[in-house]
């Protein structure tokens, strides 16, 4: 028999409502996490976590950590400092091999293993992180309010952070390295109409610039020049990167290598596998919404474990 009935994989905010409702239906589960909190740790005010008007995310991952230890018992087990190395099956029987050369088996898998936001490496980027350059415009876009912005992206996810910031921002600069916007035409269109919107193709960011704090950002335009632009907030929007590779032999994935799930259980295409979070191939991804799936993906788990 396998030593549980389910193994959770991740510490954000699925993995931690997963957990907690896992150990409330009494399900005999491992939590296994390197960390705590996901990619909202490094915000330093946190505005739409349902329930709380502002977190900083090292307190938001403490508050995960805190909850998911209260319910700690012989039938919550959570193991941290570690992460997964590989998941596989045999038969009817899942098993993990974890980082520190330990393994564990269930009945049951749920990945929450998230993902990580590409990062700009120009110059002065890394630098400025939590100064005035950010990758999440739900977090932080509010603390811009009335600013000159710019967002360097070029996809859906960059169209969708300027929509967001135009609500409060005095103007969102838009940049992109390509020829031509990759978001669908119609978003194009309807962002750019805004009168404190701008957005330009062809061009190189070069540099963030700032001094305790940004207040511009350099690229070399179409035709080679050097411009400054004055900002005093950069939103990052280049791609995620799922942590699906653990998985890639076992779960089907989408060309983002995001496990791909049905939207309605949470279930991907390999019997007794879940996945919920940023790693999965869902369109819209936040704290909230990551919960919630994990949430529905316990209520479907438990379902299928007591009725087989």
């Amino acid at each position: 028999m396998p030593e549980f009935d389910l193994i959770i994989i991740g510490g954000g905010p699925a993995g931690t409502a997963a957990g907690v409702y896992a150990s409330r239906k009494r399900l005999k589960t491992l939590l296994i996490t390197k960390e705590w909190g996901g990619q909202s740790t490094v915000s330093s005010d946190i505005q739409n976590w349902i329930g709380t008007t502002n977190i900083s995310g090292e307190a938001l991952a403490k508050s995960f950590y805190d909850h998911l230890h209260a319910y700690a018992d012989e039938v919550l087990t959570i193991k941290e400092k570690t992460f997964v190395k590989k998941l596989e099956k045999s038969g009817e029987v899942f098993s993990v091999t974890m980082e520190d050369g330990s393994t564990a088996t269930a009945r049951a898998v749920l990945i929450t293993s998230g993902s990580k936001r590409r990062q700009l490496t120009t110059e002065g980027a890394a630098e400025f992180e939590n100064k005035g350059l950010t990758y999440c415009a739900s977090c932080d876009g509010p603390m811009f309010s009335g600013q000159d912005v710019a967002v360097i992206g070029g996809g859906n996810a960059g169209f969708e952070t300027a929509a967001q910031l135009l609500a409060y921002a005095k103007s969102v600069t838009l940049l992109h390295h390509g020829e031509s916007f990759k978001a669908d035409p119609v978003t194009i269109e309807h962002v750019l109409s805004h009168p404190n919107m701008k957005g330009l193709t062809g061009v190189e960011t070069t540099a963030v610039v700032g001094d305790k704090f940004v207040n511009g950002l350099r690229y070399k335009n179409a035709a080679g020049e050097e411009v400054t632009l004055p900002v005093s907030g950069i939103f990052v929007e280049i791609g995620m990167i799922p942590n699906s590779d653990f998985v890639a032999d076992l779960v089907p994935l989408d060309e983002y290598k995001r496990v791909k799930i049905d939207p309605w259980t949470q279930k991907t295409e390999v019997p007794g596998v879940w996945a919920a979070g940023d790693c999965t191939n869902i369109k819209y991804h936040q704290n909230n919404i990551s919960a919630g799936d994990a949430v529905r993906a316990l209520e479907d788990i438990y379902v299928t474990l007591k009725t087989k």
